[in-house]
């Protein structure tokens, strides 16, 4: 068994659509360039997300990281593009408008807007895993799964579920390393109410939350830590920079070794 990256993905706006690369730069602080790095923030400084609306799903963007643009627009509405760097106060009037809720489009190019603050490193899924979980729900297929979690890193030639070896006992963390990069592995992300909805119309999956936690219990494997399993609506690997690693670069085809 040999697992290696297979694919690396970012999130420029936090919530909205993704882009693939081949290499990506790890800030010093562990996040992935790029990743997150934009955000909407209402006037009591809290995100505007999928956590919050389903709408922003139905948002469609598309990403130019070369120019650092995007191509925004509705279901209904004619795309328009932006600057990602100089057009931030039109962007914040365009998503305010688009939600229904007042925003501010900020930016944070050296670590972010992540999830969870005290692992802000990539999150880590396989690709066994996702199509596993695909195979829980008709007509879901992979990349749907791929949309719903919206993983950093994927790794392949590995069992489903083989990432919570990343999962140490309570109070530990798990060394490993990608390519040239030192990580430690340090909980089973926990899930929102984004997975429960389909990547591009928000429309709810019945039950699904219910029918995940129950197939993920059933499914946990051996080497998983179940005493960090609270509940089983968990999925993928919460990671943070190894202490003393320098900035580094992540590339497609690097070999993952536990340390």
């Amino acid at each position: 068994m040999s697992p290696k990256l297979r694919r690396i993905t970012v999130y420029p706006i936090k919530s909205l659509a993704s882009v693939a690369l081949s290499e990506v730069a790890v800030l010093p602080g562990g996040a992935l360039a790029g990743d997150r790095r934009f955000a909407l923030i209402d006037a009591e400084g809290r995100f505007v997300n999928g956590k919050r609306t389903a709408a922003i799903h139905r948002i469609c963007a598309e990403f130019n990281m070369r120019k650092m643009t995007v191509r925004l627009g509705g279901n209904e509405d004619a795309a328009m593009e932006f600057s990602l760097i100089h057009d931030q106060r039109e962007l914040g009037r365009w998503f305010s408008d688009a939600l229904g809720v007042v925003c501010v489009f900020a930016e944070n190019a050296a670590t972010g807007f992540p999830d969870d603050t005290a692992a802000p490193g990539p999150t880590l899924i396989s690709t066994a895993t996702l199509a596993a979980v695909a195979s829980w729900f008709p007509g879901l297929t992979l990349d749907e799964a791929r949309r719903r979690f919206r993983a950093n890193l994927e790794i392949d030639e590995v069992p489903p579920f083989w990432e919570d070896r990343l999962v140490g006992p309570t109070g530990s963390d798990v060394p490993f390393q990608i390519g040239g990069v030192r990580w430690l592995g340090a909980a089973a992300c926990q899930r929102c109410a984004v997975p429960t909805r389909a990547s591009d119309t928000g429309q709810a999956t019945p039950r699904f939350q219910n029918t995940f936690s129950a197939r993920r219990r059933e499914s946990l494997p051996p080497w998983a830590p179940a005493a960090r399993f609270d509940h089983f609506y968990r999925l993928a690997v919460n990671t943070r920079l190894a202490e003393g690693q320098l900035p580094a670069m992540l590339r497609v085809g690097d070999a993952l070794r536990l340390a």
